[in-house]
């Protein structure tokens, strides 16, 4: 956490227009967060085979940034986030946006290229912000230069990384939902038209 907190919050982001919905809180400042076509092809394309592979499992895919996670330095926005279905379903009959915590999250995803804005918080923050609010399995997805997933698993309130898994081969990741399920797929897919 940050020495000097910022002056903002929950409250100044939601205020901002669409809801805050390209930004996030951070320590008590609104961080704008990355995006582009390359990044949110990236992003439809994983949701989309994370939610075939989940068929009958009782989870919802939640694409886009939409959805926010309550960490202890503020609000972040994974790009991609499974949650139970019953999680999703009272979200949406609230009113939205719905601070999710850790314990309801079975996974977080985020999309970064070398270079943007958000790539350190990424792969430094909020690997700790996640590790400490108890998400079982955090995803770092490389589209450029080439496509790489990093995955890790929460271990004793820390992430322990896996092999990175690059285009050419398969990737495979086990969830725990209601039933459990397993997403399989070459990483060259998420840059496939």
């Amino acid at each position: 956490m940050s020495e000097h907190r910022g002056p903002y919050t929950d409250v100044d982001l939601h205020r901002l227009p669409d809801g805050g919905k390209g930004f996030e809180l951070e320590d008590g400042w609104l961080i704008a967060v990355a995006g582009g076509a390359r990044h949110d092809f990236v992003v439809q394309r994983l949701g989309r085979l994370i939610d075939i592979a989940a068929g009958a499992a009782a989870v919802h895919v939640c694409i886009g940034g939409g959805w926010e996670v309550n960490t202890p330095s503020g609000i972040r926005k994974p790009d991609i986030v499974v949650v139970p279905r019953d999680v999703a379903r009272a979200a949406i009959i609230a009113e939205t946006p719905r601070l999710l915590s850790g314990t309801e999250v079975l996974l977080a995803v985020e999309i970064v290229a070398p270079g943007d804005g958000s790539e350190r918080t990424d792969r430094v923050r909020k690997v700790r912000e996640y590790a400490a609010i108890e998400i079982p399995q955090y995803w770092i997805v490389e589209h450029h230069p080439e496509v790489r997933i990093h995955r890790m698993l929460l271990a004793d309130r820390a992430f322990r990384a896996r092999p990175t898994v690059t285009a050419g081969t398969v990737f495979t990741a086990a969830i725990r939902a209601d039933p459990p399920f397993r997403v399989s797929f070459d990483p060259a897919a998420l840059i496939e038209i």
